[in-house]
């Protein structure tokens, strides 16, 4: 009886082991998901600050119905700052989300507007490649630069999602 006993005890053991490493692992990459999103939104929003940001991302803003008006009312290099403020503001509530719940859903709500902004362009400049016959096919700018941010709106999604379920 004992034989029988001692497998079954073994495997149980190892199915807890099994969960405690994917618990961690989860745990582990819900972090990795908040640092990495302030990461994007901090390098990217401190980068709007320059001039060739500024001038990189006008035919963006210009092209869309959501943001373009902030050129009748402040300057390029304005409407850049302003833009990358609120990037900046995003990444660090990200961070002290990690402490406080109201910061976290704030955070994360934030990030899913900016990234629904940002990939809202993908349909809003001019971003199919013309020599390889239009839609589907992406120009490298901003086509393909602009795709990932449907990841990355997936990711905001999933830190609003976890964010109030605290």
């Amino acid at each position: 009886m004992n034989t029988t006993v001692q497998p079954f005890i073994a495997e149980r053991d190892v199915d807890r082991t099994d969960k405690t490493v994917g618990v961690r692992v989860s745990e582990l990459s819900d972090k990795a998901l908040i640092f990495s999103t302030v990461i994007v939104l901090g390098w990217i929003g401190a980068m709007k600050f320059t001039a060739y940001e500024a001038g990189a991302i006008e035919g963006l803003v210009a092209s869309s119905p959501l943001v373009s008006w902030l050129y009748s009312i402040l300057s390029l290099q304005g409407a850049s700052n302003l833009i990358g403020t609120v990037e900046i503001v995003t990444a660090v509530t990200l961070m002290i989300g990690m402490r406080n719940k109201t910061a976290a859903i704030l955070g994360a709500f934030s990030s899913v507007v900016i990234f629904t902004v940002t990939l809202s362009f993908l349909f809003t400049a001019p971003g199919w490649e013309a020599s390889l016959g239009g839609f589907p096919a992406l120009s490298v700018v901003p086509g393909q630069f602009l795709l990932k941010d449907v990841v990355l709106l997936a990711v905001a999604f999933s830190l609003l999602g976890k964010a109030l379920n605290r």
